[in-house]
């Protein structure tokens, strides 16, 4: 067994909020109250008793009811608290004191804070703002707004009505933004005037109003004053200050509501067509997320949350739970890079920051750069560092011990928009080893299963989970029979959910996440994670950032791979061996690419992730079917007709 990178203190484990509940889970069950192992297998053996513990011990709002799991062996169609009766909304504003529950960035600039009394207050004049326009329950908000303290505000206001909430970030195209709101029919648009992001103002009037008009249910518009453009040419719309301008502050009528009442619409990435709209449950994603946040996550009242994120990503849903557990959220929008890399650290400084989130590839960037924070910033308070977006490489976890901070509990996490939660995440009271997931999920029965469906103990397969948990989608929008979404998740393996991410069990309890199962490449027969190549690549000086892809040849494939060069490089003979022989010796001679080719840049998502399937297309000549889910669209055309891939 290797030797771990970074251990919990003594009476770190004796504080967690993990130890306390693993002995009352030993003194009401009889569950073993020691070693993380043995208690995540009771976890899953024993669902009815876990997550009735859950509820009880984060100390759930509503009426629980008498049964915790009904047609537990199902999947789909297990069903958590059926009798239950809460309310989202009301779970988050449990404090009405003047302690801050929200902070506000933009690039550097602080914006002003919201206390936990000032946040019930709005939420309660917003409420009464949306009763009025006439929304009831399961009506659809859907929002395109930044990060920001108002968009906390509306979704909870919505919340507390029992409205379903779908939101996406200003950076998004007209399409891209009708591609999914136009599936859902919404009859509210909260909506920003403008962002900023790398040091400019963005209006979005125009594209506002295009939007506005293409929606047909849409009956009012609520426009957010960020950057002061000009937004007449939206009809039929109301400002922020305007909508809750009536209304005095006072107690919310939270609506109480079934436990599998929609709470979220969320979308897929849709680079391979229409985004699909996976619909999240109110009462399994608290518990969900009250899990990961105060069991694995050891998040007391009163710490400072941070997550770099955008509303147009899962993590921004995770992010606004932190309410419920109690913490203070650190909101930003904007560049993380500018005015320069460190401007999350400095923002972490000055609140404190307990538990910090960002991407892998931002953590990659810093290294890529040489930013330093430990030498420049004051990060004592901060215990947790989180990582996800895709895999965290070895050098990455190397990375952050040295230049970030030696004393922090690194944790890389892995999950989805489709389960707006992880399976595999963080562990308050264990080790960290380096390129490695801490833990399975606790109440997550997580497997790595080969290709005929039998479990590994080592080696690499699919990511599943062979039993039901409650943040399963209640499905998808739309899809009344459940045929999108058993295809999506249950066709591979019967009552098995297949994730779809290639893993790999690791000698410690952990796993390591090689990529994403459709994106593995096949030379021979051999499946190989992208994942392993970018580690040994990415290590170059010269090399920044990379892409791999299996291009049929001949019938079979090759992998070929693109390399973003560091400014003033150039891919010489020199560089394409050194590049060849880092993969052979750090990864496997099946890793080696037959072709090094350099492009100016890669193609990604909204949220940062690479599409290695968009630029497999592209380079098979294959049409992308929805550009919009990308970032940059225009880093595509620099894979088309590439003569060198037609040798």
């Amino acid at each position: 067994m290797t030797e771990p990178l970074w251990r919990p203190s003594a009476k770190a484990i004796a504080d967690a909020n993990l130890t306390a509940f693993m002995k009352k889970a030993h003194a009401r069950f009889g569950a073993p109250q020691e070693g993380y192992e043995a208690f995540h297998a009771w976890s899953v053996t024993e669902p009815e008793a876990f997550w009735e513990l859950v509820w009880d011990e984060c100390g759930v709002i509503g009426e629980k009811g008498d049964k915790v799991l009904v047609d537990g062996g199902k999947m789909p169609g297990a069903k958590f608290f059926p009798e239950a009766r809460l309310n989202f909304a009301e779970n988050f504003l449990r404090l009405k004191d003047e302690s801050p529950a929200l902070h506000f960035n933009q690039e550097g600039a602080r914006g002003r804070s919201w206390s936990w009394q000032e946040l019930y207050d709005e939420v309660s004049k917003m409420a009464q703002a949306f009763r009025a326009y006439g929304l009831v329950p399961g009506d659809r908000v859907a929002a395109f707004m930044p990060n920001m303290p108002e968009t906390v505000i509306a979704m909870l206001a919505a919340a507390s009505i029992g409205a379903i909430w779908s939101s996406c970030s200003p950076d998004f195209g007209v399409k891209g933004v009708l591609d999914r709101f136009g599936q859902i029919e919404p009859k509210l648009l909260i909506a920003c005037d403008g962002y900023r992001y790398n040091g400019k103002e963005l209006p979005c009037g125009e594209k506002l109003a295009e939007i506005v008009a293409a929606l047909p249910t849409l009956e009012k518009c609520i426009t957010v004053p960020l950057i002061g453009a000009d937004v007449s040419a939206v009809k039929n719309q109301v400002s922020w200050e305007e909508a809750a301008a009536p209304y005095e502050a006072g107690e919310i009528a939270f609506e109480p509501l079934p436990f599998a009442h929609p709470l979220y619409i969320m979308f897929s990435s849709g680079t391979t067509g229409a985004p699909k709209c996976i619909v999240h449950s109110a009462g399994g994603t608290l518990l969900q997320h009250l899990k990961e946040h105060r069991l694995h996550c050891d998040i007391k009242p009163g710490e400072t949350l941070f997550y770099f994120t955008t509303c147009g990503w899962m993590m921004w849903n995770w992010l606004v739970s932190g309410l419920a557990a109690g913490a203070t959220l650190a909101l930003y929008d904007g560049s993380p890079f500018y005015p320069s890399g460190n401007v999350l650290f400095d923002y972490a400084d000055a609140l404190r920051v307990n538990v910090f989130g960002a991407s892998a590839k931002f953590i990659d960037a810093l290294k890529n750069d040489h930013f330093r924070p430990a030498d420049t910033h004051d990060l004592g308070a901060m215990r947790m560092i989180l990582s996800t977006g895709s895999p965290l490489v070895p050098e990455g976890f190397d990375y952050v011990y040295d230049a970030v901070k030696k004393d922090v509990a690194l944790c890389s996490i892995s999950g989805g928009t489709d389960i707006v939660s992880c399976f595999v995440l963080g562990n308050p009271i264990g080790p960290v080893y380096r390129g490695q997931i801490q833990a399975k999920g606790l109440g997550m029965a997580v497997e790595v299963w080969d290709e005929e469906g039998r479990p590994l103990s080592s080696g690499k397969g699919e990511l599943v989970c062979t039993k039901p948990f409650p943040s399963m989608p209640i499905g998808f929008w739309n899809d009344e029979e459940g045929k999108k979404y058993r295809a999506a998740y249950f066709e591979r393996f019967e009552n098995v959910w297949c994730h779809g991410d290639f893993a790999e069990p690791t000698a410690e309890g952990g796993m390591i996440i090689h990529g994403r199962s459709d994106a593995t490449l096949n030379p021979g027969g051999v499946r190989i994670g992208t994942a392993e190549i970018y580690a040994q690549v990415e290590q170059l000086e010269e090399v920044m950032e990379s892409v791999a892809i299996g291009q049929d040849r001949d019938g079979d494939v090759r992998v070929v791979l693109f390399v973003v060069l560091r400014a003033g490089e150039e891919l010489t003979d020199d560089l394409i061996k050194r590049i060849k022989t880092k993969i052979r010796t750090g990864a496997s001679p099946r890793h080696v690419p037959a072709k090094v080719i350099a492009v100016a840049d890669i193609p990604r998502t909204k949220s940062g992730k690479i599409t290695e399937l968009a630029v497999r297309d592209v380079v098979h000549g294959r049409a992308i079917k929805n550009k919009e889910a990308l970032a940059n669209p225009e880093a595509l055309k620099l894979f088309e007709n590439i003569a060198e891939l037609q040798a």
